[in-house]
């Protein structure tokens, strides 16, 4: 089932299944060429039989175009509390990937009283860049040509999203690899493959705009973070550091996963996340 929230930047879709009565969960999707079905798939009909369940496609994703504006980190930040409102739920479970991960955490920050649990798969947000890197990547954030029109040359074919998808997304065998690269080739189409605005927005010139490790800390749910060891786009490393920076964390490093561990190993993340989000499911 879906539903729209209507706001003046435009419609966010959300997709809605399991039980309202249900202890309620949000899935957070990642940035760029992603939405809430190419992420969350396999882990929908899972969550599904005992939560109720709610995935949004991010503004400029999926079902949410057109979007009017730039979905900045706090305009992000919203669309978390506006999808509870919408359901009149005081406070859910988050489980994000990536973008969706640091939007977890920032949502954990900054409304407490609204997360009940919380699972982050590879981070974003916690990161940092030496200095001619970090210039490298604030000029490609300034620059349409450099985030937006070369991805789209280099991700024009199926067989070049199928490369990508291996070399960047997976570390291994993805057991619907074919049914993986359609999707993405779909939303390619649909909205391009740059950037989204929330990677481009959360780097400054000199330092991130977005980094949420000094407050991570603050952080009183119970937390469990998931990272392939294989990853190259998030360093394990890095998501291991910000597990020891919040109190009561857990910590899964999954071998031989690259960075899109929830469709690489569906079943082994699936139980995972569905173990932590039952009764007996804490932080350790």
């Amino acid at each position: 089932m879906s539903t729209y929230l209507t706001f003046p930047e435009g419609r966010l879709h959300v997709h809605v299944a399991g039980d309202p009565g249900a202890p309620p969960v949000v899935l957070l999707s990642g940035a760029g060429v992603d939405n809430a079905m190419l992420s969350w798939r396999r882990l929908i009909p899972v969550l599904a039989a005992d939560h109720f369940v709610l995935a949004p496609d991010w503004p400029k994703q999926g079902k949410s175009r057109p979007w009017q504006g730039r979905a900045t980190h706090e305009r992000m930040l919203r669309c978390v509390t506006d999808v509870l409102d919408h359901f009149g739920l005081g406070s859910a479970a988050l489980v994000g990937l990536s973008q969706g991960g640091a939007l977890a955490l920032a949502t954990a920050i900054e409304h407490p009283e609204r997360v009940d649990r919380l699972v982050a798969l590879a981070p974003a947000g916690i990161l940092s860049f030496p200095p001619v890197v970090h210039q490298l990547l604030w000029l490609t954030a300034k620059l349409p040509l450099l985030h937006r029109t070369l991805p789209g040359v280099m991700l024009r074919t199926r067989r070049q999203v199928a490369a990508f998808a291996r070399r960047a997304l997976f570390a291994g065998p993805v057991p619907d690899f074919d049914e993986v690269v359609d999707e993405i080739v779909e939303e390619v189409r649909a909205g391009g493959a740059g950037s989204s605005d929330w990677q481009n927005d959360s780097i400054g010139p000199f330092r991130m705009r977005v980094d949420l490790r000094p407050r991570l800390h603050e952080i009183t749910c119970p937390v469990l973070l998931i990272h392939g060891d294989k990853d190259v786009g998030v360093r394990p490393d890095r998501t291991r550091a910000a597990a020891a920076l919040i109190p009561g964390a857990r910590f899964e490093l999954l071998e031989g996963v690259g960075h899109w561990s929830n469709r690489q190993r569906p079943d082994e993340v699936n139980a995972l996340i569905a173990e932590f989000l039952s009764a007996g499911g804490g932080g350790t």
